[in-house]
């Protein structure tokens, strides 16, 4: 029998070495990102509103929708996914329901941040966070409902860098770790000195976020993993690589031209499952 996901996830940290993360945004690229032979990823919220409503990463994609999309991305794939939860949606409360139904729809982690609702991506400016009470309530509210049945496990996440300071950040992340979150998150680190501080004062496991373009420096996996990292996520590498190729292909389209780089109707129809669909439909043939 199939291990749960929550324990592949956690099999998974168990191991020696980082495991580098790209994110993916639908079903497909959860499917490439496994085909490629990565071990793990994770629901970009940034992605998801991205593509799902071509609108930024500030709070607009509902509960509903989020879980959706990762009901979606979680049954077409077999590697452990982790969902980008937000703020939780709610209180305390919302929390507890969000973890549940997060576990329900086959995710193996979820994350929860302390940002002001409606968040934003932690790489924009304007983020604000709550204040330590409300932070400490949702982590708490998270780690009681996986407690109470849950199985998945609880990616605690702090944006404080940007407007309290690395301390606050830091203070944050250890109160998260105590309460009883499993993997911890501290958010922009503007430098290498700042990621090595987090990782010396931080309880593992610990991941770090590489925006191309973004606040945190773009340290190989192999730095990442001397500094002390256990995950390396890439949260826009895969949307930013197909933004470019579209309008690579469009333009050539406009210009009345063949787009080049194309992978073959083959293997798109084997992508995307036509021959395991074939295969399977042939069984009832005649039967």
């Amino acid at each position: 029998m199939e291990a749960a996901a929550a324990d592949r996830l956690r099999a998974l940290l168990a191991e020696p070495g980082i495991v580098a993360m790209p994110c993916c945004f639908d079903a497909f690229s959860a499917r490439l990102i496994e085909r490629a032979g990565f071990p793990l990823t994770f629901m970009s919220g940034f992605a998801v509103a991205a593509t799902r409503l071509a609108a930024p990463d500030t709070g607009l994609l509902s509960y509903a929708e989020v879980l959706d999309q990762g009901r979606n991305i979680c049954s077409a794939v077999s590697i452990p996914v982790i969902g980008d939860a937000d703020t939780g949606y709610g209180n305390a409360l919302n929390v507890k329901r969000t973890v549940e139904g997060f576990a329900q729809a086959g995710f193996a982690g979820l994350m929860i941040e302390d940002q002001l609702a409606p968040k934003r991506c932690g790489h924009t400016r304007g983020v604000e966070v709550v204040d330590r009470s409300q932070a400490l309530a949702r982590i708490r509210a998270a780690v009681d409902a996986r407690n109470e049945g849950a199985d998945i496990l609880i990616l605690a996440r702090t944006d404080a860098r940007a407007t309290l300071g690395l301390d606050e950040a830091i203070w944050r992340a250890k109160a998260f770790a105590d309460l009883g979150a499993d993997i911890l998150f501290v958010e922009a680190p503007v430098s290498e000195a700042e990621m090595e501080r987090i990782c010396a004062e931080v309880p593992a496991p610990r991941m770090a976020n590489l925006v191309e373009g973004g606040d945190t420096p773009l340290l190989a996996p192999a730095q990442l993993e001397a500094i002390g990292y256990q995950i390396a996520a890439y949260p826009l590498t895969l949307l930013s690589a197909a933004a470019h190729a579209m309008r690579g292909a469009l333009a050539a389209l406009e210009a009345g031209e063949s787009p080049t780089g194309l992978i073959d109707f083959a293997q798109l129809r084997e992508l995307v499952g036509f021959d395991d669909y074939d295969a399977e439909l042939a069984r009832y043939k005649d039967a």
